[in-house]
């Protein structure tokens, strides 16, 4: 039974790390249940409930952050629904064209949602410059929360 929690902490771990920079994964959520399978196959003895609370709130946190970002993005540039999806989609996408890919792929995504909107060019252009900008901060705080509940977890269960 250890062997095979160890199996889907490691799982969980990874895939919540790949969702931190993904936006079609709850990254922090994964991540949190990859810790707390963690800390389940050691019995709880290293990584107790105070520290898995602590955890928790992080991953809720992060997962919170993300959305607001997003929408703070969105909205102070007049972004419309489809545009946001189309940055989420452009960003999945654009992973599999390196780093320009990245860079270029939310906004372009976005840019073409909000054209789908019935939108003229400068005003899509806009918007989707909002939305890639709100994934990009939503994304930043992701990561920092996830690599500070990757941390905490690591400091508490070896020092």
């Amino acid at each position: 039974m250890t062997i095979l929690l160890w199996i889907l902490a490691a799982v969980l771990v990874v895939v919540g790390i790949a969702g931190l920079v993904l936006p079609a994964l709850p990254g922090p959520l994964l991540l949190f249940a990859g810790l707390w399978a963690a800390a389940w196959a050691e019995g709880f003895v290293y990584v107790g409930v105070k520290t898995l609370i602590a955890l928790g709130l992080m991953a809720v946190l992060a997962s919170v952050a993300d959305f607001v970002a997003g929408a703070f993005g969105a909205r102070h540039y007049g972004a419309s629904p489809r545009s946001v999806v189309g940055a989420a989609a452009g960003a999945v996408v654009g992973i599999f064209f390196g780093l320009p890919g990245l860079l270029l792929g939310p906004f372009i995504g976005a840019l073409l949602g909000e054209l789908s909107a019935r939108r003229d060019l400068l005003a899509a252009g806009r918007a989707g410059w909002g939305a890639t900008l709100g994934l990009a901060l939503g994304t930043a705080a992701k990561l920092a929360l996830g690599f500070a509940m990757l941390g905490l977890f690591l400091i508490v269960r070896f020092f």
